[in-house]
């Protein structure tokens, strides 16, 4: 038993009017002891359970974070101007059970416009055991499974998007899955699987999140952790997804410049206001292909095409390829018939074994 993490166990487990919260460092701390073992199997259930409880604090998620990033071997940073800082999407790993993940195909779409991506992700994780995107990119015959940090840097040089499997860049964090699934209950760390990032250099990060007090932890743990470049999206079950069925709430963050806040509806653009049900991976990969490639046909992709481009769109208006999201729509649906979008998926296909 460590007596040292007992003593930071007690400090947010005390109850709802004597805990308190955890400095940034004592977190990190105590994020590292539960990554290496230092602590025991009952004081790491117990701490998992009893943070949930008292809430993370802003601090407290920036000090994991630091761990994360003292634990994780990270994919090397290009050299790249600070324009062309890639693009990372925060998903939550747990995946999606009413709506299909749309995130792999905007991906390539923006790697299609030159723009570079980054996502990341592990295993059906509880407690949703949900469709994860790494399931999509076997069906989509892309497996990531093996790809060190090394090979991920050069085929997000070479191909403008990556997929990085969480176990190669953090193999402690197989513990974490273990224990979230035995106390039935998504830890505090579930909260950075929407923020941390595997890559050493600068990104421009797109987060989903569900709960507004949950965008606020992040934008302040962000700010302490001097991320000024991001985006907030209420999206489909806690992804970065804009959804289509309500108005999509969007926060704004530009190095430089206030948060700023967005509210936006498909219906104004032409879009469907249906959100796309969720597939199983085999099927959800059948139809990306079938949109990708214009000639495959035989397919209704309509629905998943209409969520592309909604999604799609708004990423390349933000990320400054078009002057508006109309025009990113409009991008959008030329890069899906010119197969240009394609083009990146088979050029994956190649360069993975």
């Amino acid at each position: 038993m460590s007596t040292e993490f007992r003593e930071l166990l007690r400090k947010v487990g005390s109850g709802t009017h004597t805990s308190k919260p955890l400095s940034r460092i004592e977190s990190a701390r105590a994020t590292t002891m539960m990554w290496t073992a230092a602590a025991t199997p009952a004081q790491i259930g117990a701490f998992m359970i009893a943070h949930r409880i008292k809430r993370p604090t802003p601090p407290e998620i920036a000090g994991m974070l630091d761990a994360y990033d003292a634990l994780a071997q990270k994919i090397p940073a290009l050299d790249e101007p600070p324009h062309e800082t890639p693009w990372l999407f925060g998903n939550p790993y747990d995946g999606r059970s009413k709506t299909s993940p749309v995130s792999i195909v905007v991906g390539l779409v923006l790697a299609a416009a030159g723009q570079k991506v980054l996502l990341h992700g592990s295993e059906r994780m509880a407690t949703k055991e949900g469709l994860p995107l790494v399931e999509v990119w076997d069906a989509l015959g892309v497996p990531w499974r093996q790809m060190q940090p090394k090979d991920l840097r050069e085929i997000l040089a070479n191909c403008h998007i990556a997929f990085a499997y969480q176990p190669n860049i953090l193999p402690e964090s197989v513990l974490l899955a273990q224990y979230r699934a035995e106390i039935g209950k998504r830890p505090p760390f579930a909260t950075l699987e929407l923020l941390w990032s595997p890559y050493a250099g600068d990104v421009r990060l797109v987060s989903g999140f569900v709960h507004p007090p949950t965008e606020d932890n992040l934008r302040q743990a962000l700010a302490l952790r001097g991320q000024t470049n991001f985006i907030t999206i209420k999206g489909l079950e806690g992804s970065m997804d804009l959804p289509q069925s309500r108005t999509a709430i969007v926060g704004i963050q530009n190095q430089g410049a206030e948060f700023s806040r967005l509210t936006l509806s498909c219906r104004d653009y032409g879009i469907s206001a249906e959100d796309l049900p969720i597939l199983p991976a085999v099927e959800l990969a059948q139809q990306i292909k079938a949109l990708v490639y214009p000639i495959s046909g035989g397919i209704d992709v309509e629905p998943l095409r209409q969520a592309v481009l909604w999604n799609s769109g708004f990423l390349l208006w933000q990320g400054g390829i078009t002057d508006n999201l109309q025009s990113g729509i409009t991008h959008t649906q030329t890069l899906l018939e010119s197969g240009a979008v394609g083009d990146v998926l088979t050029q994956l296909q190649r360069l993975l074994p």
